[in-house]
């Protein structure tokens, strides 16, 4: 079989993996640098814990088994370390504690920590007596670029051919044969599309519709901040989400930090400066999580933009009634790519997934495109 990707981002790069671990021959184009999408602008949390409805919960739970299958441990990549959460408000409190019930009643993993128990896991940890301490133990980080590298170092190791700054000008799905911008064409049996924040226009050019949310808009779930800290003197060994702000180990003693609540200033045409007063806020925050960060300077805010399905919900399945056009898009790329990979390749060499049945793209048929939704807020993800 030849299947030709669109898309060389992590989602793209583990199909392409998985491909051609099933003796596939792959090519796979991309429209600029592979990994420089959404892949670049990734928090890369690996979890499931408030993930819903339950078949989207079952998804993300699988996924987190197959970053730890894949990785087979701790790597220069991926980070086993579990996540640290609590809350210091009153409403913070209260949906954590109703999470942790239907987590528990789901059998996920997690569990209640001490002030105590939360220190012996982060020794800088800023905490407050009152507040309230969850663990989730499978939980995990990555490093998203070198995640990226890894799985296409493999496709290409096993003989995929990635062709960067190759644009995808033309479908025609009656061959079904792939044009570029440069004028070529690459014959396929299956045209998997894993263009990212780019599905729609990309499935519009084989007369498909796979709708995703504006990703330019501003303020909107879609976009958000991401902001690097300079080098700090505090230990972290693992994610941290807190009622204002969740930060995670970024490489090389920087932090990388999110404050969800001020998504909603949040504008891809207009990124913040690293020292303006949003850079500000956010690193003001800093020393109500971890110590020895007061002063804390960052390096760059970027304004990450998201493929958001028009439902919210991962979209997976072909878009097409002769099945030469799969689609695969979600909001979940860095918890679901190893996994999706797995999946995929083995739909389109004929098993199909009883975890990918409720993402079809066939169920937006005849529905109109959901409103945007808003910002998310802190606890949410």
């Amino acid at each position: 079989m030849r299947v030709v990707v669109i898309g060389a981002g992590v989602v793209g790069a583990a199909v392409a993996a998985a491909l051609t671990r099933r003796g596939t021959e792959v090519t796979v184009l991309d429209a600029g640098r592979p990994g420089a999408g959404t892949t670049a602008t990734s928090f890369a949390w690996v979890n499931a814990n408030n993930k819903d409805p339950q078949p989207y919960f079952e998804l993300n739970s699988a996924g987190v088994a197959a970053h730890h299958a894949l990785a087979g441990g701790p790597t220069s990549w991926f980070f086993p370390t579990g996540h640290l959460e609590w809350a210091t408000t009153d409403e913070h409190a209260a949906l954590l504690a109703a999470r942790v019930a239907k987590l528990e009643g789901r059998g996920y993993p997690v569990r209640r920590l001490t002030r105590a128990e939360a220190l012996s896991l982060e020794p800088d940890l800023v905490a407050p007596a009152d507040a309230e301490f969850v663990f989730y133990p499978d939980e995990a980080h990555t490093l998203p670029g070198l995640l990226h590298a890894r799985l296409l170092g493999e496709a290409r190791d096993r003989g995929a051919t990635v062709l960067p700054h190759t644009e995808v000008s033309g479908i025609d799905l009656a061959t079904p044969t792939v044009t570029t911008a440069h004028g070529d064409k690459h014959a396929a049996d299956v045209i998997v599309c894993c263009a990212g924040r780019w599905s729609t226009p990309v499935a519009a050019l084989a007369g498909l519709d796979v709708p995703l949310l504006d990703p330019d808009l501003a303020g909107s779930a879609t976009v958000g901040f991401l902001a690097t800290t300079e080098p700090v003197p505090a230990r972290l060994s693992r994610l941290l989400t807190h009622s204002r702000l969740n930060v995670r180990p970024d490489g090389g003693g920087r932090l990388l930090l999110q404050a969800l609540d001020l998504d909603g200033a949040a504008d891809p045409a207009s990124p913040p400066p690293a020292d303006g007063p949003l850079a500000a806020e956010i690193t003001g925050r800093l020393p109500d999580v971890l110590a020895l960060t007061a002063g804390t300077r960052l390096e760059k805010i970027r304004v990450g933009q998201r493929p958001l399905p028009a439902d919210g919900l991962t979209i997976a399945g072909f878009a097409d009634p002769d099945r030469r056009f799969y689609a695969v898009a979600t909001h979940s790329g860095i918890t679901l790519g190893p996994l999706l990979g797995d999946l995929v390749s083995g739909e389109l060499l004929g098993t199909e997934s009883p975890l990918l049945a409720a993402f079809r793209p066939s169920r937006f048929a005849g529905s109109p495109t959901a409103s945007p939704a808003p910002a998310r807020r802190p606890g949410e993800q």
